[in-house]
């Protein structure tokens, strides 16, 4: 469809001011002063805005000259009914049940004027309010803007209510932000979460009974009088079911809202095929879709419309926290025989909404939201994209006793789905992100469609640093501002403001001409999805920062991902690099134990001035104790790590008994009394007395006669230098964990004191069994050496061995399927050195 281009009346204004494109270099002094009374911030406003406003009006006049295509669906992430006899089927306007590209289209070109009447309802309503804006940031700057910023914030919620729903649902996203937004623009913008006019409530039974297809009556025998919440494509009222007298939630859809939103996609479509001109003008290198961005977001608002899509993404998710064990958060129950596609009815929760709760209210409820987010993220994939605080309860203590949940989650009108190669890829970039690996997070981008494969790394990795490192400290926009001003040296004086603009402008430049990076269209969904949830965490924490919030439950997937992309992520983390070249070949002991505390919730961080950043190479002072590191090994939720550790451990387990048998053959020659020896040795070395032997090969044993010294270098042959350097640091770590005694024992120093060894074990093992206790109280490779060259029972040994006996049937099953694979490795590797050996 065409449509009149739209041209700004601020356009005139700038051209008669003659505002010159490009500012010339001022001496010194006049730089001093024109900083000093804000002079260069106008003036870069004022040609900015003039450059804007051309290029603006002749990219909007070629784009009127092109016929607009509707969002393509079947590159959306958006969950839809697509598999039921519903797609292609339309209303009785012509709208599509189930979206449908072409469906969207033929609607459009039936519109006729009616599209081009809403194009410029929304230029009238939009345009004066921008020019507005301008005007005051050319002659007053962002202080002019400061200073109105209660009215400008009333003109834009009055302005967002007139253009209707499809507008309400951005303003009430951004009103979840404060640090965004300031006080007063927030307080405006809240207005929206619930000041929407409920429609006639005549109007909404009559409109339920033709969905039910009966008389109200015959489904209800209570229903409220007036809407319990009216929102911007709905209004629920509260009922009594007549067949169970169960309380339900009946969702009933505005009248003809679906019209409305299908003509304002179109006029969105429109203004995003500008704003992506002026892009490509501006910013030729970026790769950004900004188009995509938008059918995504539009194709998920037309979605929130189909309340059958809504009951299905409603009762899947029900179905995936309840398998995936999530706790505390509660999805009401949904009476599929009872919704259409402009009929909701699911269980009534009584409670309050977040928005209407205090910040301590919120804090108390941020980590079990949290979790039940990042599971839906990055293990499910298939997550609630539109959480704000009227999506989320919290519930009465009637219901907390009834369900055992805290937080109910709300309307699942608009859900998305992440395929498991990009959640595995998030996981990645969230870890690299938390270890300040930007290296390896530039891996991650590509992967994830943001950059280039041939971008050029150098320079990208700065800038990471640069835009990255003030994000993960937390605090949102306002921290990140602070941080920003900090990182480029603007302190607030003239010099530093100057040149601190001066590096950033430059950054910036380099990052839009430079740097192809571009944003996938999902982003737009995960983007508001997280943005609304940050929300909700400031208000209640205003230091929350959810990379190093989500860093214990990213490292809890990576420890028990089965795919091959997070145990190859796992490998690298704990190898401290690729194990096709690059990097260690051993297993970091101190890596496995960072790991294993940040599974677990307790986090180390770096010092100096990356201190919000995990530290890999740190053991946190009050970390985890041997028995829960035990328990937690030999769960479901270290399966990865399993994989990973059972060929480490056959390794370990392989030298260190070669290593312990040498040493018991030097001690036993070196035990024998002195005379007993020289008799011995006199007729003929006892080493070598051939005697007849089992020998151990792939097909059997057989019988061999050998003497002992080639049975010792057979079983247990030496070790190389590797695996000496290997052992010793195993040793080393069994030390810093269990104490010297069970290092020496270890080592397989135990031969030479045998009386000292075995008052250790037994005393060890008393202890332990005598105790019956789980672990507790930190312990050295989690935490800080205990009992280090004590010859009584180490804690943490003890800990980890009252743990062995106090495991569940789950974790006994598989502590004895991995001491079985263990002895057969071992048995396996004897044999393979038998089979091999020259035994003639």
């Amino acid at each position: 469809m065409r449509c009149t281009p739209w041209r700004l009346p601020l356009a005139r204004m700038a051209r008669s001011r003659r505002m010159p494109m490009a500012m010339a270099v001022e001496e010194p002094d006049t730089v001093r002063r024109a900083a000093e009374g804000g002079f260069l911030e106008r003036r870069f406003a004022a040609n900015a805005a003039t450059a804007a406003i051309t290029a603006a009006q002749a990219v909007s006049e070629a784009v009127a000259m092109r016929e607009l295509e509707a969002p393509d669906v079947d590159k959306s992430f958006i969950a839809q009914d697509i598999g039921s006899e519903r797609v292609k089927t339309v209303d009785e306007e012509g709208l599509p049940l189930v979206y449908d590209k072409a469906l969207i289209e033929k609607y459009w070109k039936a519109q006729g004027s009616a599209l081009q009447q809403r194009w410029t309802e929304f230029l009238g309503l939009s345009v004066p309010f921008l020019t507005k804006m301008v005007g005051m940031l050319i002659t007053g700057g962002t202080g002019e803007l400061q200073k109105n910023e209660k009215n400008l914030a009333e003109d834009a919620r009055i302005i967002i209510e007139k253009l209707g729903p499809t507008y309400i649902k951005g303003g009430q996203m951004m009103s979840v932000r404060p640090d965004v937004l300031s006080q007063p623009v927030l307080e405006e913008l809240s207005k929206l979460q619930d000041a929407v006019k409920p429609f006639n409530s005549s109007v909404a039974i009559a409109q339920i009974e033709r969905e039910l297809g009966q008389p109200l009556g015959a489904v209800f025998t209570e229903i409220s009088e007036e809407p319990v919440a009216a929102a911007s494509l709905a209004q629920v009222y509260k009922a009594k079911l007549a067949a169970t007298g169960e309380w339900v939630a009946v969702k009933i859809q505005r009248p003809s809202v679906l019209s409305v939103v299908s003509k304002d996609l179109y006029v969105l479509r429109r203004a995003a095929e500008v704003y992506q001109g002026l892009m490509e003008r501006f910013a030729p290198r970026q790769r950004t879709n900004y188009v995509g961005l938008l059918n995504e977001w539009a194709i998920g608002f037309y979605t929130e419309l189909d309340f059958t899509n809504e009951a299905k993404n409603q009762m899947k998710m029900r179905e995936l926290l309840d398998k995936e064990d999530v706790s505390g958060v509660y999805v009401p129950q949904v009476y599929e025989d009872l919704c259409t596609r402009r009929l909701l009815v699911t269980e009534w929760i009584d409670g309050k909404k977040l928005s209407q709760c205090e910040p301590k209210e919120v804090r108390e409820l941020i980590e079990v939201g949290q979790e039940c987010f990042l599971t839906q993220l990055l293990k499910v994939g298939f997550f609630h994209a539109d959480p704000h605080p009227g999506n989320l309860m919290r519930v009465t203590d009637e219901v907390y006793e009834r369900t055992g949940c805290r937080l109910a989650l709300l309307d699942f009108g608009l859900v998305a789905q992440v395929q498991a190669e990009d959640r595995d890829v998030m996981i990645n970039a969230v870890i690299h992100l938390a270890n300040k690996d930007y290296a390896a997070l530039v891996d991650d981008f590509i992967n994830l469609g943001v950059l280039p494969v041939d971008c050029d790394r150098p320079k990208v990795i700065p800038l990471m640093d640069k835009a990255l490192s003030p994000y993960v400290k937390g605090g949102g926009a306002k921290r990140y501002e602070e941080e920003v001003r900090k990182m480029y040296g603007m302190d607030g004086s003239v010099s530093g403001s100057v040149g601190g603009f001066q590096a950033m402008t430059q950054d910036a430049l380099t990052v839009l001409n430079d740097i192809p990076f571009s944003i996938p269209p999902y982003f737009a969904l995960l983007g508001r999805a997280i943005v609304t949830l940050e929300g909700v965490a400031l208000s209640g924490n205003p230091n929350y920062g959810i990379i190093m919030e989500a860093y214990p439950f990213v490292a809890r997937e990576l420890l028990n991902g089965d795919r091959p992309q997070l145990q190859q992520a796992l490998q690298e983390l704990l190898y401290g690099g690729r194990l096709d070249g690059e990097g260690s070949k051993q297993l970091q002991g101190r890596r496995l134990a960072s790991l294993l505390n940040n599974a677990m919730g307790v986090v180390a961080r770096k010092d100096g001035e990356d201190a919000a950043f995990v530290d890999l190479e740190a053991i946190p002072e009050d970390g985890v104790t041997s028995g829960d590191a035990v328990r937690y090994l030999l769960g479901r939720n270290a399966t990865s790590l399993r994989n990973i550790l059972r060929p480490e451990v056959e390794n370990a387990f392989d030298l260190l008994s070669r290593q312990a048998l040498r040493k018991t053959y030097t001690a036993a020659q070196t035990l024998t009394p002195g005379p007993l020896r020289s008799l011995f040795r006199a007729v003929v070395d006892p080493q070598d007395i051939p005697v007849p032997v089992p020998v151990p090969l792939d097909t059997g044993y057989t019988v061999q006669l050998l003497t002992p010294k080639q049975i010792l270098e057979i079983a247990a042959p030496k070790l190389s230098r590797e695996e000496e350097l290997y052992a010793i640091a195993l040793i080393d770590l069994a030390k810093e964990t269990f104490g010297e005694d069970a290092a020496k024992l270890l080592a397989g120093d135990g031969a030479l004191d045998p009386i000292s060894s075995a008052r250790f074990i037994v005393n060890t093992l008393s202890s332990a069994l005598g105790t019956g206790r789980n672990p507790s109280g930190p312990i050295p490779a989690f935490a800080s050496t205990d009992n280090a060259g004590s010859s009584g029972p180490n804690s943490n040994l003890v800990d980890a061995i009252g743990a062995l006996t106090n495991l569940n049937d789950d974790e006994t099953q598989e502590l004895r399927t991995l001491a079985g694979q263990l002895f057969d490795a071992f048995e396996g590797n004897v044999r393979r050195r038998f089979a091999t050996a020259s035994l003639v």
